[in-house]
């Protein structure tokens, strides 16, 4: 395939992406209708058709996710070639992963607080009933980083445990000099190969992503919206802040890079993350822009985007600071300076801690609203509008974990400029 038709592979997607929010809002709007035409619509189309092949392309994306890690991770600490210069890309990653959540949470609370979402908002029965899952004592997050069953958690698809274990085995791979050079050529064989993979499926994006958002509105619409108008407002005027401000800071400011240039080639990378609304299933199209388009060197990329997807959640923290100040409005329950605070560093800590745990954007913000003593269920308040505040919420965390990734692989000299600059440089295509 050559470059131009990859680049038409790109807008392919974009296009897909626009024409599936038109269909699914065009068949939301028809199932009003009276008539056999409705009934069709929605469980032949949405969700026999769209439902199906989203999902598959969605497993297709999942089905890449443990062997790529694990690949990737290990080549990259293999090639590294020095276990204190792991140490230090660690110690870099995580700070700034948890300074852009801080800043995330903060920019949230800022405008909440400027624009208020939840006055005069009228709470009607049923809310008591949600039942929130319980976050995990940290205690029990630090034991389960590490994989009794190395082979259990590959297929449990355990992102810490993971890891930690491809971590290790890196290290082990190492240390063992000539002996274990017939396993490192494996591995970069075997990378060579999961690539290929992760090239098949985004060519075929284009359709899995059309299916995707055309069940989303389909099942949604649009109307969704309007009764928490406020709130979703914020969220996204945060997010578009954090996105914008915050990373383009980053990208010009430390990277020294052009910001236009970073968020033109994490195009691609942004529209899966939205079109799936998760980053595990995004971490081989992130990894992939990073390397290719970007020009970050394996040895960074491999251990900071994996780990990115499973601790950095600044589009979470965003949502959880914006819904603590419209549930504490509806309640009528006043924050002060210390309340404030106290989310802010409940959050940007809980990003950590609950990392790996399913529905964890609910668990973290049950923590944050027990911090500061807010009623607990007014969770389900929120419910309605989160599938797609989370669509827009990964696509900036994923474009956080590049971010940063830039900012380590430029701080370690694992960075090729070049790359970075040239407007055709791994463009999606399979060779």
């Amino acid at each position: 395939m050559t470059e131009g038709s990859a680049f038409t592979l790109t807008r392919r997607i974009i296009f897909a992406m626009l024409a599936g929010g038109v269909v699914g809002i065009g068949i939301n709007m028809a199932n009003g209708d009276v008539g056999g035409i409705a009934g069709f619509l929605q469980s032949v189309i949405v969700e026999g058709l769209f439902g199906t092949v989203g999902q598959i392309f969605v497993t297709a994306l999942k089905m890449l996710v443990v062997p790529l890690v694990f690949v990737s991770l290990v080549c990259g600490v293999v090639s590294l070639g020095d276990v204190h210069a792991l140490g230090r890309i660690g110690v870099k990653t995580v700070a700034l992963y948890l300074l852009t959540t801080a800043m995330a949470i903060t920019i949230a609370l800022v405008l909440a607080s400027i624009f208020a979402p939840g006055e005069g908002f009228q709470i009607t029965s049923g809310y008591s009933d949600f039942q929130p899952t319980p976050p995990p004592p940290l205690s029990k997050v630090l034991i389960g980083m590490i994989p009794g069953n190395p082979f259990a958690a590959m297929a449990q698809g355990n992102m810490l445990q993971l890891i930690v274990f491809s971590i290790i085995f890196g290290i082990s791979l190492t240390l063992s000099g000539d002996a274990g050079q017939p396993v490192v050529n494996l591995f970069t064989s075997l990378n060579e190969v999961v690539m290929k993979m992760v090239g098949i499926v985004m060519w075929l994006a284009p359709i899995g992503v059309f299916c995707l958002i055309g069940k989303t509105f389909a099942t949604q619409g649009i109307e969704v919206i309007a009764p928490l108008f406020g709130y979703f407002a914020v969220v996204v005027l945060a997010l578009g802040v954090h996105f914008f401000c915050s990373y383009g800071s980053l990208i010009a400011f430390v990277a020294r890079l052009s910001p236009l240039i970073f968020f033109q080639k994490m195009r691609a990378a942004m529209i899966f993350a939205f079109s799936t609304a998760s980053s595990n299933a995004t971490i081989p199209v992130t990894l992939r822009s990073v390397e290719k388009r970007l020009g970050v060197d394996n040895s960074v990329a491999a251990f900071t985007v994996p780990l990115g997807a499973t601790i950095n959640m600044d589009g979470t923290a965003i949502m959880q600071g914006v819904a603590t100040v419209f549930i504490s409005n509806v309640y009528g329950i006043g924050l002060g300076m210390t309340d404030y605070l106290m989310i802010i560093a409940t959050a940007t800590l809980a990003s950590i801690g609950t990392a790996g745990v399913p529905g964890v954007g609910l668990v973290m913000l049950s923590m944050v609203l027990l911090q500061v003593g807010l009623p607990v269920e007014g969770v389900a308040l929120i419910i309605g509008v989160d599938r797609l505040l989370d669509m827009l919420r990964t696509a900036v965390n994923i474009t956080g974990d590049a971010a940063v990734t830039c900012v380590v692989a430029k701080s370690e000299k694992a960075f090729d400029e070049t790359c970075f600059k040239d407007p055709v440089a791994g463009l999606l295509q399979i060779d």
